[in-house]
């Protein structure tokens, strides 16, 4: 069913944005990230987080994200954001010229893992399909919002009880740029549940 956007809130705000019934417009602010502590050992915790609030154990989250980002670790997408140590977020992350980053980052008590394919630089729209089953989470990512490919299976373990879930965009670097979020819709999980091995 489609969203009332008026329901997702502001964890930190952009440089500008528009929100709309059918649409929302971030503007990213230079030097806004997302990361905690692995590999690169540096903490950043000021990229703007839309959200809204939700108990439910199963749901599905689509939206379509449009961008015209052309800078280094340009980056928008989904979220799960429960504070500064614990969240997912799954996007496209401009490199250079010739590739972007499609990928996610999940983060468990305070550190940060990365996974991720290359895919054209040209590309400049993705859906994104974020899927709840109690504490585990799947992002899946399609180029025509009916066909979609699972990116990542993750475990949040702080996500107990009610969670916050939305959308982001941050530019790292010395930068800015304009992502647009489409089509939102809220669904009945289209996560199923595993059919195969048994739980120990």
């Amino acid at each position: 069913m489609p969203l009332d956007l008026n329901q997702f809130k502001w964890t930190r705000q952009p440089k500008s944005y528009q929100i709309s019934d059918k649409e929302i417009t971030i503007e990213t602010l230079p030097h806004t990230d997302l990361w905690q502590r692995t590999y690169y050992h540096f903490r950043n915790d000021n990229a703007p987080v839309l959200q809204m609030t939700t108990e439910e154990q199963y749901f599905s989250l689509v939206v379509k994200t449009t961008f015209d980002s052309h800078h280094r670790f340009d980056q928008c997408g989904v979220v799960v954001y429960l504070d500064s140590e614990n969240w997912i977020k799954g996007s496209i992350e401009y490199e250079n010229e010739t590739f972007q980053h499609l990928g996610s980052v999940v983060t468990n008590q305070g550190y940060s893992d990365w996974a991720t394919v290359e895919i054209p630089a040209e590309t400049n729209s993705m859906w994104y399909r974020l899927s709840r089953r109690g504490q585990d989470f799947r992002i899946e990512n399609s180029l025509d919002g009916v066909t979609f490919k699972q990116m990542r299976i993750a475990h949040l373990a702080k996500a107990t009880d009610e969670i916050a879930f939305g959308i982001y965009a941050c530019s790292p670097e010395d930068s800015s740029f304009k992502a647009t979020f489409t089509d939102f819709a809220l669904m009945d999980c289209q996560w199923q549940a595993h059919d195969g091995q048994q739980p120990d």
